[in-house]
């Protein structure tokens, strides 16, 4: 499944909080997902994630540790091609 997690810091950021960021990164790759594309962004988000996971549960269980750094709202991202065989 493919999904994409917006982030907005909960704070001014700092160097320990990237510092936290990559250690949580670092387990939800041991966890097996995979990061197709990170971005940081001006505007209402910081972070825009595009992740592939297994299923929503291995996602939210990973996206709750992040709960003292980020604000996420995260979308389900269906492929063009497979949503227009939709129609």
């Amino acid at each position: 499944m493919i999904f994409v997690v917006l982030g907005r810091w909960k704070e001014k950021l700092t160097i320990e909080m990237v510092d936290e960021a990559t250690k949580l990164i670092e387990q939800m790759k041991k966890d097996g997902i995979k990061f197709i594309a990170q971005y940081w962004t001006l505007g209402r988000y910081d972070i825009v994630s595009i992740v592939e996971a297994k299923d929503e549960k291995t996602l939210m269980k990973n996206l709750i540790r992040w709960g003292g750094l980020l604000k996420t709202e995260t979308l389900v991202g269906v492929q063009r091609e497979e949503a227009i065989k939709l129609v």
